[in-house]
């Protein structure tokens, strides 16, 4: 199956990344959200984006013409019906995700693979909402998108070797580097990334060394281009608790316990850069 039309739902920080990736890889995208608006600040977004990388002298601005003019802003769900593929890239929440993905899969046509851009969702648990569970698979951008090399392709249980095969040569078609994963919470590298956070406030929370240091140890000791501290600002405290929490419940391993400080940080509304303080003051 050749792809030459993307659809994606969801027009926020991932949607129009990956509408970005996309339109400057040659191929047309019909993203689509709620609202006009919402649609709007999207397209507007990757404009921007674009103006950014002509100041760079990476792309001309015929190269950012044309490529907004492969995307399509939408805010029917009838519009997906022109594409191979649909990526789904709503908030984070089960049951969202589950209402949108049934909605798209009474929409288009039986040959047309639906992707999910979850971080943390079972594909399985997604892909059986659906009626074409073997062509249902994990298609895990990274933020930000355009600059983001990384792309986890999740195999649900019953994802066909076809639907992998195809949205791995799209990956490749859009610049990125594609690591297959198999299904599990957390997949690749929330599940290493994560439990490192959490093993860093833990180091905090006892005392060993000062924020600051225990990100300097970090950073000239392991290569690591930002501390794990303040990475946890940067990604949201709330999230790296939620994340440590799906841990804990579906493996049932005490090594996913998150750390008391995380919580309670949490609790007292600190969640890093979104609410101006986390670990550290901005």
């Amino acid at each position: 199956m050749t792809i030459t039309t993307v659809g994606i739902i969801g027009a926020g920080t991932m949607g129009n990344g990956i509408a970005q990736a996309c339109a400057v890889s040659g191929i047309n995208v019909v993203m689509v959200d709620i609202s006009d608006a919402a649609v709007q600040k999207g397209v507007a977004t990757v404009a921007g984006s674009l103006d950014r990388l002509i100041k760079k002298d990476k792309i001309t601005a015929a190269d950012k013409d044309a490529a907004l003019a492969r995307i399509k802003g939408s805010t029917s769900y009838d519009d997906l019906k022109a594409a191979q593929i649909v990526i789904e890239a709503a908030t984070e929440n089960h049951e969202l995700k589950l209402k949108i993905l049934k909605q798209v899969d009474a929409i288009v046509a039986p040959e047309v693979i639906i992707a999910s851009n979850t971080s943390s969702i079972s594909i399985t648990k997604l892909a059986a909402a659906t009626g074409r569970a073997e062509r249902f698979i994990g298609m895990h951008f990274f933020n930000p998108v355009p600059m983001m090399a990384l792309v986890e392709i999740i195999r649900g249980l019953q994802t066909s070797d076809a639907t992998h095969a195809a949205v791995k040569e799209l990956a490749e078609r859009l610049g990125k580097s594609p690591i297959t994963v198999k299904n599990a919470p957390g997949f690749v590298v929330n599940r290493i990334l994560v439990p490192m956070i959490n093993e860093a406030f833990f180091v905090l929370a006892e005392g060993l060394a000062t924020p600051e240091d225990i990100d300097a140890g970090m950073k000239l000791g392991c290569n690591q281009p930002i501390g794990p501290l303040a990475l946890a600002d940067m990604v949201g405290l709330d999230v790296c608790l939620a994340v440590m929490d799906v841990y804990l419940a579906e493996f049932g391993d005490s090594k996913y316990r998150a750390c008391p400080l995380l919580r309670e940080m949490v609790a007292a509304g600190r969640l890093g850069r979104k609410t101006g303080r986390g670990v550290y003051q901005y």
